[in-house]
């Protein structure tokens, strides 16, 4: 997405805003969260890891050349303790703002759990893995896992780097299901598939982007198209919800895209809207794609599996129950969105009612006007 933003949209001036959907006060790790922001500003990416990303068939020498002297500004970071909860806001050009969003969220992750759990290791997660994978197999029983393809999405939300490290590599070693991560370090360092896809920010930024509201999700599209018309050519549903995104889905964009993902709302209901608008269009689903990514558990993508195995290809991105499931260890459910384009105000609905972060109520209201939704 920054090198789409890098080629297309350099100057655009963009907000986002962390959002804490748990009930848990996350004000006493301020400090760490900051000197840790601090520390991460230092960093720049190295040799090695650029020559990685040029071996990659998407990323282009104008767009790796600009990623020499990246850094990230600290200082587009405000972090505030006052309220009732921990608040942050990154502001600046959408180039710059665009790549905080993981290693952010990483960071109050780890934060939170070094303090909360300091006893806990990432030996507890790999015994807890190995018990869900015998569970797994025990229901998977008789079935026919030849399709079931699992990535690791758990950078975000993940109790500690050896933690996710570990999984990583346990999974590697011993799940032929396993093909990927959504970690550009760990794919690099253990010789595994970067798997990943649009988020919802792509789609909010062009809210404020396009002339009229109700053209933005075809624009973000043809956009994505007009940067990767060869690659990374999964679709994600849900910034407005699934009906408002079929309806902009037409022929040429349901033909050029390899797929569909799923975030918000019901798993099962989504699939079969999803098979039967390809049919609808005279596309075998069995061409196409679906990739699953909503508060996945190894159990829940396996019932998933079941409904729509051989009907349509599948992939399922499980994260926070990956990389953050150790025994007597609380999940965290923490968010970074867009909030702002060029000053204005953007949003997600989403399939699923809670999951919208916008303050402007009026501008929610003409969101739904232009998407027909009620």
């Amino acid at each position: 997405m920054q090198q789409a933003i890098f080629h297309q949209y350099p100057n655009i001036e963009a907000a986002a805003e962390f959002h804490c959907r748990s009930d848990e006060d996350l004000r006493p790790y301020c400090n760490e969260i900051q000197a840790q922001v601090n520390k991460l500003a230092e960093l720049s990416f190295t040799e090695e890891e650029l020559e990685y990303l040029a071996t990659l068939p998407f990323f282009q020498d104008d767009y790796l050349n600009y990623l020499k002297d990246f850094k990230l500004d600290s200082n587009s970071v405000a972090i505030d303790n006052s309220g009732e909860q921990l608040t942050i806001k990154i502001t600046g050009k959408w180039l710059d703002v665009i790549l905080w969003e993981v290693p952010l969220l990483a960071i109050i992750s780890e934060v939170r759990s070094s303090i909360r759990y300091p006893d806990a290791s990432a030996d507890d997660a790999i015994a807890q893995l190995k018990r869900k994978l015998e569970d797994f197999y025990n229901n998977a029983e008789g079935l026919d896992l030849s399709q079931f393809a699992l990535v690791d999405f758990g950078s975000r939300r993940r109790f500690s780097k050896e933690v996710q490290q570990k999984v990583v590599d346990y999974l590697s070693e011993n799940v032929p299901q396993f093909k990927g991560t959504s970690n550009y370090h760990l794919a690099r360092t253990r010789g595994l598939a970067p798997v990943g896809t649009q988020a919802h920010e792509w789609f909010q930024g062009h809210q404020q982007l396009a002339g009229e509201l109700a053209d933005s999700q075809q624009l973000a599209l043809n956009r994505w198209l007009q940067e990767y018309p060869d690659s990374l050519g999964i679709a994600l549903t849900d910034c407005i919800n699934m009906d408002a995104f079929l309806r902009d889905f037409d022929l040429r964009l349901t033909e050029r895209f390899t797929g569909l993902r799923h975030d918000s709302g019901d798993p099962i209901e989504w699939g079969e809207k999803a098979i039967r608008h390809y049919e609808s269009h005279g596309i075998d689903p069995k061409t196409k794609t679906l990739v699953f990514s909503d508060s996945l558990t190894l159990n829940k993508a396996l019932n998933i599996y079941k409904q729509f195995a051989h009907r349509i290809n599948l992939s399922f991105g499980i994260g926070t129950q990956l990389t953050c499931d150790l025994p007597d260890v609380k999940t965290l459910n923490i968010v970074i969105k867009l909030t702002e384009c060029e000053g204005r105000p953007v949003a997600k609905i989403s399939d699923e009612p809670g999951k919208s972060i916008c303050h402007d109520e009026e501008y929610l209201s003409r969101l739904r006007h232009a998407f027909k939704i009620a």
